[in-house]
């Protein structure tokens, strides 16, 4: 593919693309150390300008270009409509700052989506504060401490967390000021009970469970889990990462979690990626909600609503109300679907993400071999061979499909967490099998193939680590990061 030329490449001496107005109000003299002789932006026209960008932006890979089963990330569609709800005047045009008999509307909503998740979890109160999923797990942890701490156990200071856990726990933990201790996994991918046992004194602040689990598996043994933990007087906290395999199917308040987040862009599909934007609203159980964050929405009289703070609140996680703008798309997403169709869609994810593993397992080995829920993770050496799960990604992109999540969980070698979510279609699921069951053949038969993929992608393979290291935005024509 021919090399987009840069901006300052394009650019020609005089040429504008900006007729800017007549000057109409008084004009004065600018301070000579703010003018600059030249400014170094490139020189374009108006059509030069679009062009580079919309080219640019045609070389990105998103959810609405193609199939992303990225594992862990539940990179599902997102319903249109919803952005168009969000950008109404009435929610995109308020300020943070109005009085509250001002923004009854916006109130109202927040109210509704608070009572919402606290039924689709089975807690006993919502905050919606937490600007993204690892502050709801940050949010989580210092309720836990400033619970453990009211009741005179501030010597409470060990979390565990399981192996087959959700990646940023350990630094959750760690930045709540508790001291994370891994727990392995059994046979079957389950928390290991027995090292959980083994675990449970005196220090014991709580654990962080994610179910179902970065294996994609369901704990078996939840309850005794739960029963262990709360007979130590510890908590559990759940990871809400996964919610979208059993919304509408079983409510973690129902199995004995104490406190969760929930990710609003993984589960009720509000735009995921790029940092942000996120949102991760904390559900808790009767015992720990008086220590939520606030500002919650309470209700004041019949469809009137105030901002309020719960008796033991830790305080603010984010400012305001937290990310509005993805209450409004959640709200609309939840909305749409009801009981029945969230139900419907987490039976749906369930469905195809087992429809793809036995498809795969007999080229992919994997692991854990049992009914998975909404993902799975198989080895990324096809039949056991001697290519990577690395090479297998990069072949993936030539086919038109984003790679699945790779070398995640640690605890499976060369790991695929593949997730396709409820939104794409059988005859999608279908091409995807294709592919990589040739991409099984060619690491039998062309093993290098895979090694020198991707062929067919606008920037072939790269350094990744030099990549990070040493941030260039143009491919180097001697492509120096090139393998």
């Amino acid at each position: 593919m021919m090399e987009e030329p840069t901006l300052y490449e394009l650019s020609v001496p005089g040429r504008l693309g900006v007729a800017p107005p007549e000057c109409d109000v008084p004009e004065t003299v600018m301070p000579s150390e703010l003018i600059r002789a030249d400014n170094g932006l490139p020189e374009l026209s108006q059509p030069e300008v679009v062009r580079h960008y919309l080219n640019l932006s045609q070389r990105n890979f998103g959810v609405d270009t193609g199939f992303y089963p990225l594992g862990s990330c539940t990179m599902k569609h997102n319903p249109k409509i919803n952005e168009q709800l969000a950008r109404l005047p009435g929610f995109a045009a308020i300020h943070p700052l109005q009085d509250d008999e001002t923004v009854q509307g916006a109130l109202a909503l927040m109210h509704d989506l608070q009572e919402w998740l606290k039924e689709i979890g089975g807690f006993a109160g919502v905050s919606l504060q937490p600007a993204a999923g690892a502050q709801g797990e940050l949010t989580a942890l210092l309720m836990m401490r400033a619970y453990h701490a009211g009741h005179g156990e501030a010597g409470r200071n060990v979390v565990l967390i399981p192996d087959s856990a959700h990646g940023t726990n350990p630094a959750s933990a760690t930045m709540a000021g508790f001291i994370a201790v891994e727990v392995p996994s059994d046979r079957r991918g389950n928390v290991d009970i027995e090292a959980v046992r083994a675990a449970c004194d005196d220090r014991l602040a709580g654990v962080m469970l994610t179910n179902p689990n970065t294996l994609g598996l369901f704990e078996e043994r939840i309850e005794e889990l739960v029963d262990l933990v709360h007979g130590s007087g510890g908590l559990v906290y759940g990871d809400g990462a996964n919610m979208n395999a059993l919304t509408g199917v079983a409510r973690p308040g129902d199995l004995g979690i104490d406190l969760m987040h929930f990710n609003l862009h993984k589960t009720f599909a509000t735009p995921h990626g790029g940092g942000g934007p996120g949102s991760g609203p904390v559900g808790a159980s009767t015992t720990l909600a008086p220590y939520l964050p606030g500002p919650v929405v309470v209700s004041v009289g019949k469809r009137e609503y105030a901002l309020g703070a719960p008796e033991k609140t830790i305080g603010r996680m984010c400012a305001f109300h937290g990310n509005f703008g993805m209450l409004v798309r959640a709200y609309a997403y939840i909305r749409a679907h009801g009981e029945a169709g969230l139900r419907g869609n987490a039976i749906h994810a369930v469905l195809n993400a087992n429809y793809v593993r036995v498809g795969l397992s007999d080229r992919y080995p994997v692991p854990f071999d049992r009914m998975c829920m909404h993902e799975f993770v198989c080895e990324g050496r096809p039949d056991g061979g001697s290519v990577r799960a690395l090479d297998v990604c990069k072949r993936l992109m030539d086919f038109g499909f984003h790679p699945p999540t790779n070398y995640f969980p640690l605890i499976v070698p060369e790991a695929l967490m593949i997730e396709p979510t409820e939104t794409e279609t059988k005859a999608t699921l279908d091409a995807f099998l294709e592919a990589m069951l040739q991409i099984a053949d060619e690491a039998r038969d062309a093993p290098e193939l895979l090694r020198e993929a991707p062929h067919q992608t606008p920037v072939r393979r790269l350094d990744e680590v030099r990549a990070a290291r040493e941030l260039i935005v143009q491919e180097p024509k001697a492509s120096s990061l090139g393998v």
